[in-house]
């Protein structure tokens, strides 16, 4: 492996997820920066980050649990330490065929407003920082007080909430409430990263070619999820690179005017949910 240097001019890029599409995204935004990859498996960081620093990336691995907020605060500690932070992208996540509903409520929910809160603190003019949702929460059914709930209030009450505490034991609607509240949570978020010069987006895609998609293909929900693909007229699951391609989009100075929103990358899979599922 090559050891990288990053001299202390060069900018920072945080990616939490060390899976195939976090790998994408620091593959196509990396170059040039210091890569800071999070993840929770050791191994995972250690495995992806020798094969992004072997193709030439300046990039190291930290360990990191979004689900707990001291270990998010030191991930962007360290980031601000290496000098300015230019993007982050937040990746980490579990399905629901990888977790159980408290899982993927810790995770997905909790851990998104983590990241969110911790880097808001070391974001500075020109940041810009992406949450990768998913097309899921654009069919959450969800009450207005719930939602409102969901975007501005503390980690702390966010368990509690009606909403989410109907989701039981379904991993399935954890799921769906969890990418719903990273969509208003980044709306929510967009004021106050804007006082600071910086832009806040996520991203929502739709079923993508990684080990998350095929764990759900072959779960109890894989045959429902196959035929969506098939009837929304998409035809084919969309690949990690595609989700870069956006993530690069909202970071770069073409997006400098966009922030607060949610940008869809699902051909066309909410729409047919929204507009032409049979009841």
């Amino acid at each position: 492996m090559v050891e990288q240097q990053s001299g202390p001019s060069r900018d920072v890029v945080v990616v939490t997820g060390a899976g195939g599409m976090g790998v994408a995204i620091a593959r196509r935004i990396g170059s040039g920066r210091t890569v800071l990859l999070a993840d929770a498996s050791r191994g995972q960081l250690d495995r992806v980050a020798g094969m992004l620093s072997d193709e030439g990336y300046a990039v190291r691995g930290v360990p990191t649990d979004v689900s707990d907020r001291g270990s998010v605060d030191e991930l962007a500690a360290e980031a601000a330490g290496e000098g300015r932070v230019a993007a982050v992208v937040h990746t980490a996540g579990v399905s629901a065929v990888q977790g159980a509903a408290e899982t993927v409520l810790k995770v997905n929910l909790l851990g998104t407003v983590h990241v969110i809160d911790a880097f808001e603190g070391v974001a500075g003019p020109g940041t810009a920082m992406v949450c990768v949702s998913s097309m899921a929460g654009h069919v959450a059914d969800l009450g207005r007080e719930d939602e409102a709930a969901l975007a501005t209030a503390p980690a702390g009450e966010l368990l509690g909430i009606g909403g989410v505490k109907a989701v039981g034991d379904s991993a399935t609607r954890a799921y769906i409430v969890s990418k719903r509240a990273n969509q208003l949570r980044v709306e929510a978020a967009a004021l106050a990263w804007s006082r600071r010069g910086a832009r806040i987006n996520s991203v929502s895609p739709g079923v993508v070619a990684t080990a998350m998609a095929k764990a759900e293909a072959e779960g109890p929900s894989g045959a429902r999820m196959l035929h969506m693909l098939e009837a929304s007229g998409a035809g084919r699951t969309g690949t990690p690179a595609e989700t870069a391609d956006a993530v690069a989009f909202l970071i770069g100075p073409e997006a400098r005017y966009i922030t607060g929103t949610d940008l869809l990358v699902d051909g066309g899979q909410a729409a047919w949910l929204r507009h032409h599922r049979p009841d």
